[in-house]
């Protein structure tokens, strides 16, 4: 068991999100026509997708479904060891469910539940992309040539969840997994409304808010980086010439400052664009930023307001 005096650093980053959609020929042509993802394999009933940087085989995994929402979040660690210890301390919380043959992006993962029931995997053994012949870079430090297609999404960033117990799903990633909390949001009666945790020196791979519907495990949205706000203020051309629905942006968010863009896809799950590593947290005793009631009725950094669906649309939808 590790430490719990000791800074955790099993968890090497986000690896990829499953994404369930009842439109899949629709979502696909999304995603790499509009996106600008990179398709790198099928499977079964899935799609792999990667954007242009990412260095794994697939960052997001497009499965056919009867409904929308999230199939499960994985993350990969530092080490086989690393993974050990973490499975380790699952199954000592109460929190494990137990290893599976792996994927076609990567070998076998451990499978863990949060308090809310969203699925989460561990893996360690991961299969790297290797770019066809039309599609090798000039420079070989880079996954694959850059797409010129759509917004050009370099690399997947984050994922929002919805969630009935916020401080629960803290404590899970916390202790779970080792991440650390940077931002959260606490109203007047004391209760966790949101929280924003990294296992990187990124200032969030996960954020989490309280899901108001009293339904449990929904999902919020996948987020995709993109190189500079510039490229976020065309994304909307293009967003808006493909007919895609655009809920709120571009504008800037008052939590982390990320510059940002949503829009629904087709099957319903909602989608971000943001700036690539716009902060960093290189600070290994950062004290959480808290951020009180009032303060956030005040909405986003420069003064739009959080539009209503962003706290009622969730994926599946409750009927």
């Amino acid at each position: 068991m590790s430490d719990p005096t000791e800074p955790c650093h099993d968890i090497a980053h986000l690896g990829h999100v499953e994404m369930f959609t009842p439109k899949l020929a629709d979502s696909v042509h999304f995603f790499v026509n509009v996106l600008g993802l990179t398709e790198s394999g099928r499977e079964g009933d899935s799609v792999y997708l990667r954007g242009w940087d990412d260095y794994e085989f697939h960052t997001l995994k497009l499965t056919a479904s009867h409904t929308s929402g999230m199939g499960h979040v994985a993350w990969r660690t530092m080490s086989q060891q690393a993974l050990e210890r973490r499975v380790k301390v699952l199954e000592a919380k109460g929190w494990g469910v137990g290893w599976t043959d792996g994927d076609l992006g990567h070998g076998p993962s451990y499978r863990a539940r949060t308090p809310d029931g969203h699925p989460i995997e561990l893996y360690y053994d991961t299969r790297w992309y290797e770019a066809p012949e039309a599609l090798k870079p000039a420079l070989k430090n880079q996954a694959m040539k850059y797409p010129a297609r759509g917004c050009n999404a370099r690399r997947i960033d984050h994922l929002n969840l919805l969630v009935l117990d916020v401080a629960e799903t803290r404590v899970f990633f916390e202790q779970g997994l080792g991440m650390r909390l940077t931002e959260q949001i606490v109203l007047d009666d004391g209760t966790e409304a949101g929280a924003w945790m990294t296992a990187t020196n990124k200032t969030y791979d996960i954020a989490f808010t309280k899901d108001n519907t009293g339904v449990a495990g929904r999902f919020h949205h996948l987020t995709y980086a993109l190189d500079c706000r510039e490229d976020i203020l065309r994304a909307a051309d293009v967003f808006l010439e493909n007919g895609v629905f655009i809920e709120t942006g571009p504008h800037k968010h008052a939590v982390q400052q990320t510059f940002f863009l949503y829009v629904w896809e087709p099957g319903g799950n909602r989608v971000e664009v943001a700036n690539a590593g716009a902060r960093l947290m290189l600070a290994p005793d950062w004290k959480p930023i808290r951020w009180t009631q009032a303060e956030r009725s005040k909405g986003q950094a420069w003064g739009l307001k959080t539009v209503e669906s962003f706290h009622t649309h969730g994926t599946p939808p409750v009927e």
